[in-house]
């Protein structure tokens, strides 16, 4: 949807009417977004919720260079970066925190699965499998931004993102044991 002048203007003038359409026609496609880097839908509500007061609060910032849903998309994944980093400044476990440097060279590709299930399979990554996941698969920043974004090293990103890439793996060939498995006891 794109957001004419006077629209933005009527948000940055808070107009309450405005915002409440502006988050009606956002926050959806937004979720997705905070599904993919969030462990579960609690985690997605709090990044949602958290990105889009931001969204209000910085609107200002908005200098009308590309459109204002890529703004607020890259406002959200700020957010879920942020969330990201603030549970590892917790001292809550993350996986990054303990990351020992492996080489690895299987790079199979995700093909052929509904998009529901392979969002459960990305959300039940460990956090910096999640997190890098999303930013280079989904989202297409290199690793040296991922590292900048998340004060790793280049290779510490390349490194989350083969382990990622060998979990999901992992989950889809046991997954796909679990449905042979499953269609052989019925016949």
């Amino acid at each position: 949807m794109i957001f004419d002048k006077s629209f933005i203007d009527k948000l940055r003038d808070n107009d309450e009417k405005a915002q409440k359409t502006f988050y009606q026609k956002l926050a959806p496609k937004m979720y997705g977004i905070c599904l993919r880097f969030a462990a579960d839908r609690s985690e997605a509500d709090d990044i949602l919720q958290e990105g889009f007061i931001r969204v209000f609060l910085h609107l200002k910032d908005f200098r009308g260079e590309g459109s204002l849903e890529g703004w607020v998309r890259r406002t959200i994944v700020n957010t879920a970066i942020n969330f990201y980093k603030k549970r590892i400044k917790r001292g809550l476990p993350t996986d990054l925190a303990f990351l020992k440097e492996t080489k690895d060279d299987s790079h199979q590709v995700i093909e052929k699965l509904a998009a529901d299930e392979l969002l459960e399979l990305i959300r039940s990554l460990p956090d910096g499998y999640r997190t890098v996941f999303n930013l280079n698969v989904i989202e297409g920043y290199t690793h040296k931004e991922i590292g900048e974004m998340l004060d790793i090293s280049e290779n510490t990103s390349k490194s989350q993102l083969s382990r990622a890439r060998v979990s999901l793996q992992k989950k889809l060939k046991a997954r796909k044991e679990k449905e042979n498995f499953g269609k052989s006891d019925k016949h």
